[in-house]
């Protein structure tokens, strides 16, 4: 889509145009929903609660619009603002919150999750990228998750997280050679072991 037709679409939008609103919506979830599972990975077990902040994300954003103005930013780095709030707020309530017991877990009908195999194998892949990731900076990680996990461009990147086009592509080159760097830091370790 390109500029001047989200322009568009969020101006008519901000004035409660049900279709542009929908419209809107739909562009931003997918990358939005995305953006949250790679911030929060399995926290509430099965993207669960990545899912629920997604959700939480596009009705703020629903709220939101009639209060927007166009600051000459992107709206998508509007948007992402939102996302890092309330993925942050996730992240303090699962400290929070006290885990279930197996009683409060159980279900009278059959499960269509994966298997225990599949699911420890996605667990530990989850684990192992989320290690990854936490050695880079807090501004490296964003930018990766960002660029890789939402699919936003260098200019929408640079946007949110308050750095230029260029800048961006040198960070996010930096970062992925970093994380070359570990992993293969790792793989020999775990050969040598």
């Amino acid at each position: 889509m390109t500029a001047a037709s989200e322009a568009d679409l969020v101006s008519r939008a901000v004035r409660r145009d049900p279709d542009a609103t929908e419209a809107l919506l739909t562009q931003v979830r997918p990358g939005v929903v995305r953006y949250c599972r790679a911030r929060l990975g399995r926290v509430g077990g099965a993207f669960a609660t990545a899912d629920d902040v997604a959700q939480e994300v596009c009705l703020a954003v629903l709220n939101a619009l009639p209060r927007y103005r166009d600051q000459g930013r992107p709206f998508t780095a509007f948007v992402y603002g939102i996302a890092a709030h309330k993925v942050a707020d996730a992240q303090r309530a699962a400290v929070r919150a006290p885990a279930l017991s197996v009683a409060d877990t159980l279900v009278d009908r059959p499960d269509a999750a994966p298997g225990p195999e599949q699911q420890a194998v996605s667990t530990d892949l989850a684990r192992r990228l989320s290690a990854l990731l936490d050695r880079l900076t807090d501004t490296q990680r964003e930018i990766i998750l960002l660029r890789v996990a939402v699919g936003l461009s260098a200019d929408e990147v640079g946007t949110v997280v308050g750095m230029s086009a260029p800048a961006v592509r040198v960070a996010q080159s930096r970062a992925l050679a970093r994380l070359r760097s570990i992993a293969g830091d790792a793989l020999d370790e775990g050969r040598a072991a």
